[in-house]
């Protein structure tokens, strides 16, 4: 299993206990470089239409629970919608 998959396994058990750098490896993965890396947000593009971005935000080196729940939601979608698997 890599690390990727490891982290995505532990967000699905724990949204809550996700450090915020391994949600940003996770995106970096599957959405590319973040628009915006400094501060405490970053943003990364998605490939539909509608919505087409994930914000995900360090709150004291953890990332927030709905924010991963939101990510694990476009996952999925990639997945379902263009192929990719996660």
């Amino acid at each position: 299993m890599s690390k990727i998959d490891e982290i995505i396994a532990g967000m699905t058990q724990n949204p809550k206990g996700v450090r915020f750098s391994d949600l940003c490896k996770v995106c970096d993965y599957f959405f590319g470089e973040s628009r915006r890396s400094t501060g405490s947000h970053r943003v990364y593009k998605t490939p539909w239409q509608g919505d087409p971005r994930v914000n995900v935000q360090n709150d004291k080196g953890k990332a927030k629970s709905y924010q991963v729940k939101q990510v694990l939601l476009a996952l999925e979608k990639l997945e379902v919608n263009h192929g990719i698997k996660k």
